[in-house]
């Protein structure tokens, strides 16, 4: 397999605008160590929910577009989500706040990714 350094570059671009916007937030709505760390399910969450929605609306509406998912899906969507930050959050929480959070992270991601799925499926069709 041959690497294909325009797939590289869409992937690139949108990993640093991916993670500009988590910064922003993240920024922009801080919290104390060992609280909730409600910005990054946010942003977890907002982000399954795109990226099922992008990968329904990319089985149907852009099949032949080879940069959309790299440069959307695994560069922008790759660099907003933050699954890492979030085992080190949940491991540097208190027990209860960890046992919340790591629950409501996995079950919202979930959800989310489902319903942005389910969204883009119905998006597609029309």
């Amino acid at each position: 397999m041959q690497l294909d350094l325009r797939v590289l570059a869409a992937v690139s671009a949108g990993g640093v605008l991916g993670a500009l916007a988590r910064f922003a937030l993240s920024t922009a709505w801080p919290h104390e160590a060992g609280d909730f760390p409600w910005v990054t399910w946010v942003i977890n969450v907002t982000g399954c929910f795109l990226l099922g929605m992008l990968m329904a609306l990319i089985a149907r509406r852009w099949p032949a577009q080879r940069y959309v998912r790299p440069f959307l899906g695994t560069g922008v969507l790759g660099g907003y989500t933050t699954f890492s930050a979030w085992a080190v959050e949940t491991l540097q929480s208190r027990p209860w706040v960890a046992l919340a959070y790591g629950g409501a992270t996995v079950a919202g991601a979930l959800l989310a990714a489902w319903a942005g799925g389910a969204v883009g499926a119905v998006v597609r069709t029309r």
